[in-house]
């Protein structure tokens, strides 16, 4: 495995970071619905099984703020570093990655979130699920085709 690949991997995970991003602060600027607490509060449980302060009282829920955002972003790129050890290199159908980066987005988010005890995915609603679905998947096709537009092409014979 080339750094190279493991760089690309990132990248990856970071345009399609952006693209969940977009996809779920336009489904909330269209609904007009809240921003989800679940980053923050992830970022809150973690730092206090760390035993890491935050501050005092007026900066700690700007502080649980920062790190939930950061978390995602980490999770995105790290997804796609996953995907570049998987991919070993190789371009691969947009559909296949897409979906896979996707479901590996949503499964590491949703299971930790999960583990930390934020949420319960068996009492979600049919909106809970298609808002959790859509920006995953969004973020799966947008990492896939950078990770694939990032790829050399394949060689042809007699070229």
């Amino acid at each position: 495995m080339r750094t190279t690949e493991l760089t690309d991997g990132a990248i990856a995970g970071a345009v399609g970071s952006t693209a969940l991003n977009i996809v779920t602060y336009l489904d909330m600027a269209l609904r007009g619905r809240p921003a989800s607490s679940t980053p923050d509060e992830a970022a809150g449980r973690l730092a206090s099984a760390a035993h890491v302060g935050l501050g005092t009282p007026a900066k700690a829920p700007n502080r649980r703020n920062g790190l939930g955002a950061l978390l995602g972003y980490a999770t995105g790129v790290g997804v796609g570093v996953g995907f570049a050890l998987l991919a070993r290199g190789r371009r691969w159908p947009l559909a296949t990655a897409g979906g896979l980066l996707g479901a590996g987005a949503m499964a590491m988010t949703d299971g930790s979130l999960t583990v930390l005890r934020v949420t319960d995915p068996r009492t979600w609603r049919r909106s809970d699920w298609i808002s959790d679905i859509v920006p995953h998947l969004t973020y799966g096709l947008a990492a896939a085709a950078t990770w694939n537009r990032l790829r050399p092409p394949a060689k042809r014979w007699g070229r």
